[in-house]
């Protein structure tokens, strides 16, 4: 037992008995008036000092869930003098059908029946400043971030209304990074995706022709697609051109970050960035064809795969969540190289509002989420890739429709790059990629939107 207590580091040991400590008292687990195990007990048991296992009854004490009885113990407070726990859980709307997160909530209500869970939709595309008032009001308690969103929080200052977490060992370890800010842990990673091809093998099959693989380049996808549409029937290509995640996944192919001058200020012209962007307006102008704006025609490029419409679509392991209502027969592929190995990956975490009056609750909820077997139920129910990885690496008895490629994230991993590694900060971004479309839509020529966004930025 001592040596698998070593094996630990001395943070990760004392996050283990806090962690245990806290949930065997919030569940009720360890009723009120009952005595926690002697100090040299729980030192043995987490292979700690008795100072290290006093920090952890000190912090027990702050949350008032135990209370110190010199020379008798530690007792249990009475939890049931307070008032059955509401906790508000902000998210983005997705993120139900993507986690199954109905289904989640009411196994933390089952195991804590004193917890009652409120999902609230916040905004597409909260900034901080859409945020605060929701943290400020205690409108939530814990929320969803995207990387890019955490980016936001951080660069303008907000990282203070989010409590710091212990990391998980288990978490890749990628993922926590990219919730991390001046050595803390501001959001435990839950959830994250590639950037992949998926294409209907139907189609292929009729056609006769080869299944998108590794070595695919952009011409031999482009080539495809024209052999797979029909008139007034179904295209070859397509993807959520306005995303911009899709936006960052092929600029980052390019291997290339915005440039700065001496001063700061951004250089565009000449700089192989733009080839990037060139190649984007490319794409979008003559590769694949001009539909409805999404948002306005209320549909998805997954959507138009399970209906048949279109063959190949750039998406996430989130995004083919929307396919599980489909009878279509899909696979996954990396999408096609260009100059750099380069995958944008997106991460999704859990944060909690450092103001919150529930915040030992908040915190359980957040380790009820990422825990093993939850995490492993994400993996088994949705096709959503979950943060834990034994749970996302599981393989066992599928118990719904799953790409025979499912595995390939792990292939991809060694290129993972985030979209912050472009080099602009997050009001940069929004400003170029507004900006951009003016370029992209052939209202202004390449030499004046150079010049205009070296201007801007």
């Amino acid at each position: 037992m001592k040596f698998k207590h070593s094996r630990k580091t001395f943070r990760i040991r004392q996050e283990d008995m806090l962690k245990q400590l806290r949930e065997e008292i919030v569940s009720g687990e360890k009723p009120a008036g009952s005595y926690l195990p002697s100090e040299k007990t729980l030192a043995e048991q987490f292979g700690l000092s008795n100072k290290s296992v006093r920090q952890v009854l000190d912090i027990l004490v702050d949350e008032r869930l135990i209370e110190k009885k010199p020379r008798i113990g530690n007792v249990v407070v009475n939890r049931q003098e307070q008032q059955t726990i509401t906790l508000k859980l902000g998210h983005h709307s997705p993120i139900l059908h993507e986690s199954e997160l109905k289904d989640l909530l009411a196994a933390f209500h089952k195991k804590h029946p004193h917890i009652h869970v409120q999902d609230v939709v916040l905004p597409s595309g909260s900034n901080p400043e859409v945020l605060k008032p929701y943290l400020d009001h205690g409108i939530i308690d814990v929320m969803t971030l995207n990387d890019y969103e955490f980016q936001n929080i951080v660069e303008t200052g907000s990282g203070e209304y989010l409590t710091p977490l212990e990391p998980r060992p288990d978490i890749y370890p990628f993922l926590s990074e990219a919730f991390t800010a001046d050595g803390r842990l501001l959001a435990q990673p839950f959830l994250f995706s590639p950037t992949i091809l998926c294409y209907n093998r139907d189609h292929f099959t009729e056609n006769g022709l080869p299944e998108p693989d590794d070595s695919w380049s952009w011409d031999d996808l482009f080539e495809a697609a024209g052999m797979l549409a029909e008139k007034n029937e179904r295209i070859g290509f397509y993807f959520s051109y306005s995303q911009r995640n899709r936006c960052v996944a092929l600029l980052l192919q390019h291997g290339a970050a915005f440039e700065r001058d001496d001063e700061g200020r951004v250089k565009l012209c000449g700089t192989g960035l733009m080839n990037g962007i060139r190649f984007y307006k490319d794409v979008i102008s003559n590769r694949i064809p001009p539909l409805p704006y999404e948002q306005e025609a209320n549909f998805h490029a997954e959507d138009l795969l399970g209906q048949g419409k279109v063959s190949m679509i750039i998406t996430t392991y989130l995004g083919i969540n929307h396919l599980r209502k489909y009878k279509v027969n899909f696979e996954v592929a990396p999408l096609p190289g260009y100059d750099h190995p380069a995958t944008h990956v997106i991460a999704i975490g859990l944060a909690v509002n450092r103001q919150s009056p529930n915040l030992e609750a908040a915190r359980l909820l957040v380790d009820f989420l990422t825990q093993y077997s939850t995490q492993l139920v994400i993996r088994q129910k949705t096709l959503s890739l979950p943060a834990w990885q034994a749970a996302a690496e599981w393989a066992g008895e599928e118990s719904i429709y799953r790409p025979s490629r499912f595995a390939l994230f792990r292939e991809l991993i060694p290129g993972f790059r985030y979209g912050g590694e472009l080099g602009l900060s997050e009001s940069e971004w929004n400003v170029f990629f507004k900006e951009v479309f003016m370029y992209w839509s052939g209202l202004e020529t390449e030499e004046s939107f150079c010049r205009r966004m070296e201007e801007l930025l």
